[in-house]
């Protein structure tokens, strides 16, 4: 009960997440550099978004799963570090197991772990929202890529770029060539979100499907509160 503690003390701080760590630069949809063909998703979409609140760990590229995880959980209050996420991570040794073992982790927390639609528009969305996703893509030569884990936290349509944390630090990269790198990671995307947060949108199946999960983590007061959530249309618009 002492997560579920920790996540009701910093509920209140999460409300700032979409408003004074969002950096939104919008204009009118029909003044994007538009390709022919482009998919339409992107129009409903600012031009260009940065979650400024979200911190970075720097380190090694093998390092790139706790650093990950450290600034999912570092923004919704929680005070950890990549070093002290290892252990429990079992790394090294385990980096077969990690897309299981860091939502595992982060439900022992008391946060709700939502897989993100398996397409890039679906995740820019949940970015513009003000929610920084999780995210595997793989990394490396032509000849050889290892996997990798970083956090998007921003884009901008006019260049068509993303901007994802990862351990080596910033990495800006083009659209067509992160989706690339995203499908090779098998478009693994999660967001990690208090039991009120709900995402924007939010699928009603998946959210239930994830608020058990919680449960069946041992969580079953703040997999009530997800559900709870879901349920108050007053609660929806709360970050």
């Amino acid at each position: 009960m002492q997560a579920l503690t920790r996540v009701d003390r910093v509920a209140g701080q999460r409300k700032w997440l979409a408003v004074a760590a969002l950096l939104v630069l919008s204009g009118c949809s029909n003044q994007h550099n538009w390709k022919p063909g482009y998919p339409p998703q992107y129009k409903a979409l600012p031009d260009r978004v940065e979650i400024n609140a979200v911190p970075s760990f720097r380190g090694k590229d093998y390092q790139s799963a706790p650093f990950a995880l450290a600034s999912m959980l570092t923004v919704h209050g929680v005070q950890t570090t990549p070093g002290l996420l290892e252990k429990p991570l079992k790394l090294p040794g385990a980096e077969d197991s990690l897309d299981r073992s860091m939502p595992n982790l982060a439900r022992e927390y008391g946060f709700v772990v939502y897989p993100v639609d398996r397409n890039l528009p679906d995740v820019l969305a949940q970015v513009s929202a003000g929610y920084p996703v999780m995210v595997r893509f793989s990394d490396g030569s032509l000849w050889w890529k290892e996997q990798r884990y970083g956090v998007l936290v921003g884009f901008d349509q006019n260049k068509r770029t993303v901007l994802i944390y990862t351990g080596p630090g910033r990495v800006t990269e083009g659209f067509e060539s992160f989706t690339s790198d995203w499908n090779d990671g098998g478009n693994w995307a999660v967001l990690i979100q208090s039991p009120r947060q709900l995402p924007v949108p939010v699928d009603r199946e998946r959210w239930l499907k994830a608020a058990n999960d919680l449960a069946q983590a041992g969580q079953e007061q703040a997999a009530g509160e997800a559900v709870k959530a879901l349920n108050n249309p007053a609660a929806r618009s709360e970050k």
